[in-house]
């Protein structure tokens, strides 16, 4: 786990090396104050790099009393000195997976948006009918990772299919590092299972946006003239204002396709205002991700439902496997994943998309 915290890291890397060396002697620079904001910048990377190596520091140190504990207990003769550095061993070895722990999330959730809550949105792909009933699993295995996270997890807009399921569910989920943890659900996933006695393929898509802080939200520009709005009535419970007037709000970016609805609200400005906010959160999820310096240079995000854009397939029948297509990491108990438990398929993409 020490060779696997510091790969994804780069520290062991000659340009790593060399950045970390740069810093520690611009650091010295008697002139580095002259500019302010240089020096404050130099200063906030040389803090980064000691701090890290202060912690890679801590687990070599640590690792190595736990071997030299586990040494001394193998030489002695009396059952009680053997306990004693035994005792000493665990000791050690339990503040090593503490840090290492502790250090694998600051390496791996490291990105600009990780620490912040996010939002899902899951919705039907091809499959027909099947395909809401997806959607509604793939609901309840997020509330039920939601849940094992200790994170709140609030359903913020739903469309019913027209059978049975959900066409469209959308969740807010608010904990410690949810959107980190949870980008790499983007995509389309994959269900095969038997239904009404036939193998059936069916699909949905799932998109996650991190909730960005409005101050920051403030100081992002986006004309109303680079979108382009859609207005809807809402269908189910709430009244007759929802279900006659045309409040539900589709919003596009013209220039990147990027699309958002919105339903939660009773009134149309009150969803176009989110709408608008919804717009901003992918626009700039999608540009940290794509490394754009403008928003014009982000290219379409647009999860597409269907066969052979799958990210994960999750198969019941003729045999039980969930895999990942990134990744290729299997799991064949589908019902614990099904039921929330994402910890390995997440730790998995974290480690693949760090590397």
């Amino acid at each position: 786990r020490n060779d696997l915290v510091m790969d994804c890291k780069g520290y062991n890397k000659k340009e790593y090396q060399d950045e970390a060396a740069a810093i520690r002697e611009a650091s010295n620079d008697p002139n580095l104050w002259e500019d302010q904001r240089k020096g404050t910048e130099i200063m906030d990377k040389f803090k980064t790099f000691e701090d890290f190596d202060n912690k890679v520091a801590f687990l070599k140190s640590t690792a190595e009393d736990m071997k030299m504990a586990l040494e001394f207990a193998k030489a002695e003769v009396l059952a009680e000195d053997v306990e004693t550095w035994t005792l000493e061993a665990k000791t050690a070895h339990d503040k090593w997976v503490a840090a290492i722990d502790k250090l694998e999330t600051e390496v791996l959730l490291s990105g600009k948006f990780d620490a912040l809550d996010a939002e899902i949105t899951i919705f039907a792909g091809a499959g027909g009918d099947e395909a809401c009933d997806w959607v509604e699993m793939l609901e309840r295995m997020y509330i039920g990772f939601g849940a094992k996270q200790g994170w709140t997890v609030e359903r913020v807009d739903g469309t019913p299919g027209d059978v049975l399921g959900m066409s469209l569910v959308k969740l807010r989920m608010e904990g410690e590092f949810a959107y980190g943890k949870l980008r790499g659900e983007h995509g389309t996933h994959r269900l095969v299972r038997m239904w009404n006695g036939k193998r059936q393929t069916t699909f949905s898509g799932v998109e996650v946006t991190p909730i960005i802080p409005e101050d920051q939200l403030a100081a992002i520009s986006l004309d109303e003239k680079d979108l382009e709005f859609d207005y809807f009535r809402c269908g189910g419970p709430g009244g007759q204002n929802v279900n006659k007037v045309a409040s539900g709000v589709r919003a596009i970016h013209k220039a990147t396709g990027v699309t958002v609805r919105c339903t939660q609200e009773r009134t149309q400005p009150q969803n176009k205002s989110i709408a608008i906010r919804l717009v901003k959160e992918k626009l700039l999820a999608i540009q940290e991700q794509q490394r754009a310096s403008e928003f014009g240079e982000i290219r379409g995000d647009r999860v597409v439902a269907e066969f052979g854009t799958q990210v994960r397939n999750y198969t019941l029948a003729p045999y039980t496997m969930v895999k990942d297509s990134r990744t290729s990491h299997e799991r064949t108990d589908v019902q614990n994943v099904l039921s929330g438990d994402l910890t390995s398929l997440i730790d998995a993409y974290l480690r693949k998309s760090s590397a």
